[in-house]
């Protein structure tokens, strides 16, 4: 196997087997997602083709730590930016010009914002594509128009109390207009 096919194998992800209920109006979709939390699922996907006010509250998902990475490779950059400003003007190259201080705040606030940004943005976005799996090559499709105007919950075969008859009733009873063994 070569090393393209290595990239390849580790960037596509694992399919999994499941079932899938499709609603077309995202209030009743959101209580959906409440009621199959309730019934006892943990590990079901929400597919939508845009953000759903209260989805993260029905599915029982916790805050992101994302902001958290932000803040601590936020204060590395400042860190670094305030400490390489220091040694540059001081320490490795110190020349007095006009009896200016060695090293003076002011001037090197900008060389500290910058560095501060630029590994909170470069760390957020990392942090971002670690915790979603991206990129992926060829991700399964459950229905096409889940990124248009439909929306999907799909519940994996390994997830606890799995039953695809219960569950497709379940998805029904929900108003969900299609019921489907799907992978996803």
């Amino acid at each position: 196997m070569d090393i393209i096919d290595k990239v390849i194998s580790k960037l596509r992800p694992k399919a999994r087997q499941g079932m899938a209920g499709i609603w077309l109006d995202e209030h009743k979709f959101v209580e959906a997602a409440g009621k199959v939390r309730q019934s006892g699922y943990t590990k079901f996907d929400a597919i939508s083709p845009f953000p759903l006010h209260g989805i993260d509250d029905a599915m029982g998902i916790p805050f992101s730590y994302i902001p958290w990475v932000t803040l601590t490779f936020g204060l590395t950059g400042f860190s670094f930016g305030t400490w390489f400003t220091w040694w540059a003007s001081s320490q490795d190259w110190a020349i007095n010009i006009g009896g200016k201080p060695m090293w003076s705040l002011p001037a090197f606030i900008p060389i500290m914002f910058e560095c501060t940004i630029l590994l909170a943005a470069l760390s957020s976005v990392g942090a971002l594509l670690w915790i979603c799996n991206l990129p992926m090559i060829d991700p399964p499709v459950i229905d096409p128009d889940l990124t248009s105007h439909k929306f999907g919950l799909f519940v994996p075969e390994d997830d606890t109390g799995y039953d695809a008859a219960k569950l497709e009733q379940l998805f029904r009873q929900l108003g969900a207009v299609e019921v489907k063994k799907a992978e996803f």
